[in-house]
């Protein structure tokens, strides 16, 4: 364990400390889905920090400090998780009667992150989205659902969130403090695309709701929008 506070890695420190052998968080009974989506909130990032710290209103202070001390302080400062680490997570989920088979079976990251966030740490949906005019839906984060789509081979990002979105007729009703997206679902049998290219910014402003758009020809303020 690590008592200490250890800030996110960037540029070459990332690369000195996560590069190599025996680096990033092992895998154990099924494990990948929680490692990935953990690597992913917190190597990197300071965005969702919140969660190892602030006393939510429901926060489980226990589980709490396990993905503080155990989880995401030796990742920043060794590179390196033990899976006994993350079972120690697990086996406090399961224990808690919140799940059964979370020590064991392989679960949808969703599923994962809205446990830990709102049953587990009680923190307010980090997205806000309405699709065609209906009651607005909060979430935490969100997955990209789409046909296969022959003019994507190798798409970014940008181009799978922007075009998702547009087939399920949503928009975002306000501006996230964090979004945490879910590439396309894939098996050992079938991968929609051999590779995603990530994009290292994304531009959300066509999918605002209500937000001034700029034409694409004139260049003033649009006042109709082509579907």
């Amino acid at each position: 364990q690590t008592p200490e506070s250890f800030p996110p890695l960037r540029n070459e420190a990332a690369v000195r400390v996560l590069r190599g052998q025996m680096k990033g968080i092992q895998g154990h009974c099924n494990s990948c889905y929680m490692d990935a989506a953990l690597f992913s909130l917190f190597s990197c990032t300071s965005v969702l920090d919140s969660m190892l710290f602030m006393p939510f209103p429901l926060c489980d202070r226990n589980v709490q400090g396990i993905l503080r001390d155990e989880i995401v302080n030796p990742l920043r400062r060794a590179g390196f998780v033990r899976a006994s680490s993350v079972m120690h997570l697990r086996e406090q989920l399961t224990d808690k009667g919140r799940c059964s088979s979370f020590t064991n079976a392989e679960k949808d990251p969703e599923e994962f992150l809205n446990l830990i966030m709102q049953q587990v740490l009680g923190i307010e949906p980090l997205l806000k989205l309405q699709s065609g005019g209906q009651k607005e839906q909060d979430c935490y984060c969100y997955q990209i659902f789409m046909d296969k789509q022959e003019d994507l081979v190798v798409p970014d990002v940008q181009q799978l969130v922007e075009r998702s979105f547009l087939s399920s007729d949503l928009k975002l009703v306000e501006i996230p403090s964090c979004f945490i997206i879910q590439m396309p679902r894939f098996g050992k049998e079938y991968k929609m695309f051999s590779k995603i290219i990530p994009s290292l910014e994304l531009d959300i402003t066509d999918l605002l709701l209500d937000s001034p758009r700029e034409c694409c020809l004139c260049g003033d303020v649009a006042t109709l929008e082509c579907c």
